[in-house]
């Protein structure tokens, strides 16, 4: 027999699937999650309202409803359109496939979120990368040649960036937004993180929308603390989401997502408190950290911290024998060697996981 082997793509057959850790038994500070579970009331209300979604129906009006609760919380301009998508991955997915012309080339800083350059690998788009500065930064100049040279379709830039934790300066920010505009090409802002961000890009959409003619801007209720759910959103001016939403497949947000969703936003201040409590476990691990002599830890705006370490191996091997469970990033890029991402727990698990981190 033939094996049908032959008719899957040979990129495809050499790519690595997307690891996701065992995390069974484990402290899991690993994928940057919202530690906190919902309230025992909010839960059982939830759990009530869910018991009356007519599951038997393809999803409706409830989606119309959800977009016009996240217009409301994200403070959308009213001339700008909405889409959803499952997770912000299928926004990624979704772009790359509404820009597949000839020669389309996808840019992106790095190391940033892989799915950038596997959205564009899967889609027969061109990646560009270009390397952050020693310290994570934006290098405005090799970001400027390289948007000169190869003029790309999208160039992504994460507000602030995976796996690195920080903001750019918007000063170089707004400079490469220009040089894109200037042959049409489109920047997105991924604000995956933005509830735990001291800043997002919306204020200047709103501030210079003209300047930001060229800008999508897109957010996930993954970190807010529906990771389980999957929703993703993107907003931008109308003609370019009419034109990336006509690809969306239909009902592809659940209509158990969109109550889920729902249901957080109208219960928003729950879930902002549980924010303030990561942000300020965040400064604690921060300073904790920066008492520990052989390990650098940098700037966060995100429920996340990038340690660098003498040993990424041994130091992951060691939170691991103390059954806490993070993620090696050392050989996702070689700005990261020897580093390893902490996402931010629960006061419990952070004191945990820094005794542990002090047996390093």
């Amino acid at each position: 027999m033939i094996s049908p082997l032959k008719f899957i793509r040979q990129d495809v057959q050499s790519m690595h699937a997307y690891a996701v850790q065992d995390s069974k038994g484990f402290i899991k500070l690993d994928a940057m999650e919202n530690p906190f579970t919902l309230p025992a009331a909010l839960q059982g209300q939830l759990g009530e309202r869910l018991g009356k979604v007519a599951i038997n129906r393809y999803p409706g009006t409830r989606i119309d409803d959800l977009k016009t609760a996240l217009r409301a919380y994200a403070q959308v301009p009213a001339d700008y359109g909405l889409m959803l998508g499952n997770g912000s991955d299928e926004l990624i997915s979704l772009l790359a496939m509404a820009c597949d012309i000839p020669n389309a080339k996808i840019l992106a800083p790095l190391p940033g979120f892989v799915m950038y350059a596997m959205s564009a690998q899967l889609q027969g788009l061109q990646f560009i990368g270009v390397d952050l500065t020693a310290d994570f930064e934006l290098d405005g100049a090799a970001m400027l040649a390289a948007i000169a040279k190869e003029k790309p379709v999208i160039t992504y830039l994460a507000y602030p960036n995976n796996p690195t934790a920080n903001l750019w300066d918007a000063g170089v920010i707004k400079q490469i937004i220009a040089a894109c505009a200037a042959y049409g090409g489109m920047v997105v802002m991924d604000e995956a993180y933005q509830p735990f961000s001291s800043k997002s890009w919306m204020d200047e959409i709103k501030a210079a929308p003209a300047a930001n003619a060229n800008v999508l801007l897109m957010r996930t209720l993954s970190k807010f603390g529906l990771a389980g759910v999957r929703l993703g959103y993107m907003t931008g001016p109308q003609a370019l989401i009419h034109e990336i939403d006509k690809l969306r497949p239909p009902y592809n947000i659940s209509v158990l997502n969109a109550e889920c969703a729902l249901f957080a936003l109208e219960n928003s201040d729950a879930f902002s408190l549980q924010a303030q409590q990561i942000c300020a476990q965040r400064a604690h691990l921060l300073g904790a950290i920066g008492q520990m002599p052989k390990l650098k830890a940098y700037p966060s705006d995100a429920n996340m911290i990038t340690v660098r370490t003498p040993d990424a191996d041994a130091a992951f091997a060691h939170l691991k024998s103390q059954d806490i469970l993070v993620k090696n990033i050392s050989k996702m890029h070689p700005l990261l060697k020897n580093c390893i991402r902490l996402t931010v727990g629960t006061p419990d698990e952070n004191t945990q996981m820094l005794s542990a981190l002090r047996g390093i």
